[in-house]
């Protein structure tokens, strides 16, 4: 960094040539056409291979291990790391946070993610659903009245019960992504103070998309899933004074 704060033109070009490290690093592996929990080459090998120094490449590596590309076991070598969503959620859920210590737009945005997905995949789940992944959904639906009955919260359960929903799709990068933003919105509720929910209008809601959908009503489930991301949009507004 100069004096003034800016970075300087030299480590500008550090980071550029890091990056490019990175992708040639990424591009090896399809290149040789390795998957999930395959070893990749050692050390020497790989620094041989890209034309670079050990320290550079172990700078690489770590980047690439935290964006869980890579995985690196200690006494037994590199891998190509199995699906893992982690690093993604994590930062989400930072910029999330972060954003409701000053004007709140990109939590507010996450939440516009998550119910664009949810409300506009309902239909194809719902035409790819069973009796028995629809009975499924009506159980977390009862798991979540019996705990608001009793006044408590039911965050697994109401995870469950998104899940479930779209279970029919049988698309791994969508539950994955689901979980993923179900992490991050429960963050931001909590941020924005989820303490205020009544935990039986918020089963009677589930409740209501579960019966729009066991009736068939596309329409009705998506605007009852719309409606559901009301309150925390409602929230944000108000914590940022919107």
């Amino acid at each position: 960094m100069t004096t003034s704060g800016v970075a300087s033109p030299a480590r500008f070009s550090a980071q550029a040539r890091l990056r490019a490290l990175q992708a040639e690093i990424m591009d090896l592996i399809l290149e040789r056409e390795l998957e999930a929990g395959d070893p990749l080459p050692t050390e020497n090998e790989l620094a041989m291979a890209l034309g670079v120094g050990r320290n550079t490449l172990r700078e690489s590596l770590k980047v690439l291990q935290a964006l869980g590309v890579v995985e690196i076991r200690h006494g037994f070598g590199m891998f190509v790391a199995p699906s893992n969503f982690d690093a993604l959620a994590d930062g989400l859920t930072f910029r999330g946070r972060l954003s409701l210590r000053h004007k709140g737009d990109e939590a507010m945005e996450l939440v516009d993610v998550r119910q664009a997905l949810e409300s506009g995949l309902i239909g194809s789940a719902m035409d790819a659903m069973t009796a028995r992944q629809l009975a499924a959904v009506e159980e977390s639906v009862v798991r979540m009245e019996e705990l608001a009955a009793a006044g408590e919260a039911f965050v697994e359960a109401g995870a469950e019960f998104h899940r479930r929903l779209f279970e029919p799709l049988d698309n791994e990068l969508l539950i994955n992504l689901l979980a993923v933003f179900w992490k991050v919105y429960r963050q931001i509720h909590l941020e924005v103070g989820a303490g205020a929910d009544d935990p039986r209008e918020a089963a009677a809601m589930h409740r209501g998309i579960y019966e729009a959908v066991a009736d068939g009503d596309k329409v009705l489930a998506a605007e009852r899933l719309n409606r559901h991301f009301d309150g925390i949009r409602h929230r944000i507004s108000e914590a940022m004074g919107k």
